[in-house]
C-alpha cells in the first residue's frame, strides 16, 4: 500500500471534522505495531493545528460526534484520544462512553497514554507533546549520517521517548534523536 492511504480514502475532505478541500495526512503516534501507511488520519489544516493545540479548543472538537463513528480504525484512533483530552464537557465525556471500538482498536487507542502526559520539555521549558512541531535551535551534526541538522531546521511531528531529554523525529528525511535543550516548540 501506498503511504498516502489515509487520503485516498478521505477524497477531498477532512476525516475528522468533514471539511472539503485538500486535507494532509496525519500520523497517528505511539501506533507501536500498525503498519506506517495505515497508522494516519486524513485532515484538514484547522484540524491539524486543532491537535497540536494545548489546551485543545474543545468547541472545534465536537465535530468528534460524527467522525467517532467512522468505519475507519485510525479515525476512531485519533478521535478517541483526542476526546480523553477534552475531558472537562458532558459531550466529550458522553461520547467516550458511547464509541465501540474492536478491542485491537481500542488497545491502539489506549498506546502511549501515560507518554502523552509526558514531563519533556524545550530549551524554553515549554511542554513537549507527541505531534509537534519543534525547530532545532543550534546546528547538530548527526551521528552515523554525515549531515548536519542546521540550526532552524523545523522538525514536525515528534514523537516522545522513554527519556524525557530525547525526541525523534525526522531530518533530511532520516528519523534521529534529538535533545530536547537543542530544540525549541513552534507555536
Amino acid at each position: 500500500m501506498s503511504k498516502q492511504t489515509a487520503l485516498k480514502r478521505a477524497g477531498k475532505q477532512c476525516e475528522l471534522c468533514g471539511a472539503p478541500g485538500y486535507p494532509q495526512e496525519y500520523t497517528i503516534p505511539f501506533s507501536e505495531g500498525i503498519k506506517e501507511d495505515q497508522a494516519s488520519v486524513a485532515v484538514c489544516e484547522r484540524c491539524m493545528l486543532e491537535i497540536n493545540r494545548n489546551p485543545l479548543n474543545t468547541d472545534h472538537w465536537m465535530c468528534l460526534q460524527s467522525s467517532a463513528w467512522s468505519p475507519h480504525a485510525p479515525v476512531q484512533v485519533l478521535a478517541y484520544r483526542i476526546l480523553r483530552q477534552i475531558d472537562d464537557e458532558d459531550w466529550s465525556l458522553n461520547l467516550l462512553d458511547s464509541m465501540f471500538m474492536e478491542a485491537d482498536t481500542k488497545a491502539w487507542a489506549e498506546q502511549g497514554e501515560n507518554e502523552e502526559a509526558s514531563n519533556c520539555a524545550d530549551c524554553n521549558g515549554n511542554p513537549l507533546y507527541a505531534g509537534d512541531t519543534v525547530t532545532v535551535v543550534k546546528d547538530l551534526p548527526v551521528k552515523g549520517t554525515g549531515f548536519v541538522a542546521k540550526r532552524g531546521t523545523a522538525v514536525r511531528g515528534i514523537s516522545l521517548t522513554n527519556n524525557p531529554m530525547h525526541i525523534e523525529g525526522k531530518v533530511n528525511g532520516t528519523r534521529v534523536v534529538l535533545l530536547t535543550k537543542f530544540v525549541k516548540k513552534q507555536n
